[in-house]
């Protein structure tokens, strides 16, 4: 099975390269795609010697949303499946092919992303979020669907201004279509390298799901409560949590609403 994966990034020239190292060397046959939002620093610079040096390597200047990035390199894209991927993450040699693996079987297919950088940061979990028995929060740095499933849904709704991942994964449930979990496809993902971008993340995490509620309806009896409150509490899940409400309530009043 031929793979697209799929990268969107902004002045990521300090993790480009780590990335990239760690994709030119998964199972073939695939391409990387790296869809650049108008970066102000070396990124595309970055790109492009690994343009030059693999074939299968390319790099596209998109702007917009993070949504609009990934359907851009979806429309891009060659692969029977495109596989997301964060520009600051690094992919275990293996990940394709275990994604591949599990794609023999479902129609998308998460993988175990492992935080790493300031450990507080590193032992926060997801907020896990039910929907037709199946957790729906499985992150775009580590995802995989058959593009027939992207085409048949529509791809990532361009109006989120973040949780447009868990909106694609809500519509392929929806749709009928199973997410399957391999352990073994790993990406470590950086955690926010200061407070104020932790604080920033959480606050923006907040927004995207007064966002789901306002596309999908009230989703507050298809989260976990049990396991939220059996999660460690920690000054910095709860000062998550403190900027993720404000995030939520503020986008409330202030936000975009939902195109009509």
């Amino acid at each position: 099975m031929f793979v697209s994966i799929v990268t969107t990034v902004r002045n990521e020239a300090r993790n480009i390269a780590a990335l990239l190292d760690s994709l030119v060397v998964q199972e073939p046959p695939i391409e990387v795609i790296v869809v650049d939002s108008h970066s102000e620093d070396a990124t595309r610079d970055v790109v492009r010697t690994y343009e030059k040096r693999y074939d299968f390597v390319h790099l596209y200047v998109f702007g917009g949303t993070r949504g609009a990035g990934r359907n851009f390199g979806i429309r891009k894209a060659k692969g029977e499946a495109v596989a997301f991927i964060d520009g600051d993450a690094i992919a275990n040699p293996f990940w394709i092919r275990e994604l591949r693996e599990g794609l023999r079987r479902y129609d998308l297919v998460a993988g175990r992303t492992i935080q790493i950088g300031y450990r507080p940061f590193e032992q926060l979990e997801r907020v896990e979020l039910i929907v037709g028995g199946t957790d729906v929060t499985y992150p775009s740095s580590n995802l995989a669907y058959r593009k027939a499933v992207l085409d048949e849904i529509g791809g990532f709704d361009e109006w989120f201004v973040t949780a447009e991942d868990i909106d694609l994964n809500i519509r392929a449930v929806r749709a009928g279509h199973a997410i399957g979990f391999r352990a073994d496809a790993i990406v470590y993902h950086r955690t926010r390298d200061s407070a104020f971008d932790f604080l920033r993340q959480a606050l923006w995490n907040g927004a995207g799901r007064k966002q789901l509620t306002l596309k999908h309806g009230v989703l507050w009896n298809r989260y976990r409560p049990g396991n939220m409150l059996r999660q460690k509490t920690t000054f910095w899940s709860l000062l998550r949590l403190s900027a993720a409400l404000l995030g939520y309530v503020g986008y409330k009043f202030f936000g975009k609403p939902l195109p009509r």
